[in-house]
């Protein structure tokens, strides 16, 4: 190879990287200017509005301390019954709250009920005969510190940061004194940040935004214990908390974050397929424990960057232009000799170029080979999920069922508790013989509380599908116990048409219990309307299985496979679930299986009971069928295997 095409090369190269590094180097110049201009300016701003938050929350944190001084309350503590001094004690309140600008104030005894509260001539807003002995500043408080914590109002709905301080008669403390303190001149001062912006309390939920739909979701996931924390002290008033919408690091350090995501607003900005990049910033409030959050957009920032970017690369252009127009005289000079060079050159890149083509079909080759593996692994990671989603179901299904279960044992806990009283009386008088008849009434009570709890042990223990010879009447007399309760209190007729040990179906028995469970409740929720509350349960074997129906759901693909699957199996057992209900319209039929579609209202559910429950019954290769009866309401069958499916059924029905 001759020089000249060398030197084109050469020379184009040194081009492209000097170009490159130039604005390379330009943006990078530009970015770091601009991030760290728009870090000290937040900074700024988070230091102001952190001070501005202090003091409002630090400037009425004394007030209950104070409290304990004034003469009414400790009189109203000592003598909680008398009328004349719990009248003296709420004007001492209200004209302390009026004074201090408070959104309330209150006195609880040392059993969480409030006796005296600021707005105790409010009887729609008082606090006053209110037990807040669940409230984690109570507990706090009654322990001789001083708790701050911040909360929903139980009355109004409103958020609050509260402070007590507990009230001494001497060495003991009597009572507690709290304050709510308001947050709404916060939110007045979103604004001077500049930025979207938030405050997390200690536990990571979000309780002010300049976002309202930021509000109340946590920016870290929430462990089961916490939630039943949160539940009990009723910190939220009960409110579902979400996961926060960006994935935030909660301890980052004042030299921030740079995250991607949609910052409210921006829901339909894109760029090459990008989200938009954000520099978070967090701070710590002292003695709060409460972290502020800003999300900076960096577009300006990038959009900066890139400017200085291209100035930097068309100035190092225009040098280059120089010096290659002072080397283009030389060059043609050596033209033609570089022609026949170039050929040579054209040639061996094209073997090159072969070359490269061979190895890179080898190497995707090999790609091929790691993606099917991969696939494999996602598969079995796919299944593993399927059974956590239909765990966490079930779960679920216990939660909305606990409270009638609660109430079902509440009378058997209430007998022990006056019969195990009357055994120590008659174990004092000596009388043994009533003795020993209220402990044999006591162990018959603990074994219907036994019979009560048992089912729901085995429905929620989590394991996997093992297909068995399962009894459908006990998986029917499972389902219709949890809902017990709830069928005594709707007033819903039950008509259980199935005999125990006459049926049975190939499948898991703790999985087809699920399955009923889910339809059963679907039933009851579609009767609460109804003038006439029926619920059917029937089931009948088939030695083959019957013409689709018209007025039916259909099933596409992966239905067509699991109703393929059905058709090598000798008999299947068909379970019926009729309710009496508003019914099922053809829009509602088309979608009745398809994930996160629901007719109930906004919170009642997430529309995903009757996807799993089809993927839970396809699973052992039978299926889920929906029609509306002629004389109103719905019919859900369910469709089940007698035995294990044959050899002949194809792969995919047994995957699907």
């Amino acid at each position: 190879m001759s020089r000249q095409p060398l030197r084109r090369v050469v020379w184009g190269t040194l081009i492209a990287i000097v170009v490159t590094a130039a604005a390379w180097l330009g943006y990078s110049v530009g970015e770091r200017r601009g991030i760290n201009d728009l870090r000290a300016e937040s900074n700024h701003r988070l230091d102001l509005f952190s001070s501005a938050i202090e003091g409002v929350i630090k400037r009425l944190e004394h007030v209950p301390a104070t409290i304990q001084l004034n003469k009414e309350v400790l009189s109203l503590l000592r003598e909680p019954d008398d009328k004349r001094r719990l009248a003296q004690a709420n004007d001492y309140l209200r004209r302390l709250n009026a004074h201090m600008g408070s959104m309330a104030v209150f006195v609880m005894n040392d059993r969480g009920m409030v006796l005296a509260s600021s707005n105790g001539d409010k009887p729609d807003d008082s606090h006053v005969a209110v037990d807040l002995s669940f409230r984690p500043y109570f507990l706090e408080a009654l322990s001789g510190r001083v708790g701050r914590h911040f909360a929903i109002g139980i009355h109004g709905d409103e958020p609050g940061y509260f402070v007590s301080h507990p009230i001494r008669d001497g060495a003991r403390v009597v009572g507690v004194a709290a304050i709510k303190i308001g947050l709404e001149p916060i939110d007045q001062t979103w604004e001077m940040l500049g930025a979207h912006a938030l405050l997390a309390d200690t536990n990571q939920v979000v309780i002010m935004s300049s976002q309202p739909e930021w509000r109340y979701t946590a920016l870290t996931a929430l462990p089961l214990e916490r939630r039943v924390d949160l539940q009990l002290t009723r910190m939220y008033n009960n409110r579902r908390i979400p996961r926060f919408p960006l994935a935030v690091l909660t301890k980052s350090d004042d030299d921030g974050q740079v995250l991607e995501g949609l910052l409210p607003g921006d829901a339909a900005y894109r760029s090459q397929n990008r989200n938009p990049e954000m520099l978070v910033l967090s701070r710590t409030l002292d003695g709060m424990d409460w972290r502020l959050m800003t999300f900076s957009d960096l577009r300006a920032v990038r959009s900066q960057a890139l400017v200085y970017s291209m100035m930097s690369a068309v100035g190092a252009s225009f040098l280059l232009l120089l010096a290659l127009y002072a080397a283009q005289h030389r060059r043609i000079q050596r033209q033609r000799h570089e022609a026949r060079l170039l050929l040579e050159r054209v040639n061996a890149e094209l073997e090159q170029n072969v070359a490269s083509r061979t190895q890179a079909l080898t190497a995707a080759n090999d790609r091929l080979r790691n993606e099917v593996r991969e696939r494999e692994s996602a598969e079995l990671t796919l299944r593993d999920a399927q059974g956590e989603l239909v765990h966490a179901a079930k779960m679920a299904m216990l939660g909305q069922l606990a409270t009638g279960i609660t109430h079902e044992l509440t009378q058997p806990l209430g007998a022990i508790r006056t019969l195990s009283g009357n055994a120590s009386e008659f174990l004092r008088r000596g009388d043994l013989n009533a003795l020993s008849g209220n402990l044999n009434i006591i162990a018959r009570m603990a074994d219907q509380m036994g019979s009560i709890i048992q089912p729901l042990k085995g429905f929620a223990r989590k394991s996997l599908p093992i297909p068995v010879h399962a009894d459908v009447a006990h998986a029917i007399g499972n389902a219709l116990f949890l809902y017990g309760p709830r069928l005594r209190n709707e007033s819903v007729e039950v008509i259980n048409r199935c005999v125990p040990g006459r049926l049975s179906a190939w499948c898991d028995p703790n999985r087809l219990e699920q399955v009923l469970i889910n339809l059963v409740g679907n039933a009851i929720d579609a009767m609460a309307d109804a003038p006439c509350k029926v619920l059917t349960l029937e089931a009948f074997v088939e030695a083959a299985r019957p013409a689709d129906d018209t007025d039916c759901c259909c099933h596409e693909t992966a239905g067509e496979e699991a109703r393929h699957a059905i058709d090598h199996v000798q008999g299947w057992v068909r379970i019926d679930v009729l309710d009496t209900g508003s019914g099922l319209c053809v829009d509602t039929r088309s979608r009745l299986f398809e994930p996160f579609f629901t007719t109930k209202a906004n919170g009642a559910g997430l529309g995903l009971g009757l996807a799993i429950s089809r993927d839970i019954v396809r699973e052992f290769h039978g299926d889920i069928e929906a029609a509306a009866r002629p004389g109103g309401g719905a019919r859900f069958s369910l469709l089940l295997p007698t035995g294990p499916v044959a050899q002949t059924a194809p792969a995919a029905a047994r995957e699907s």
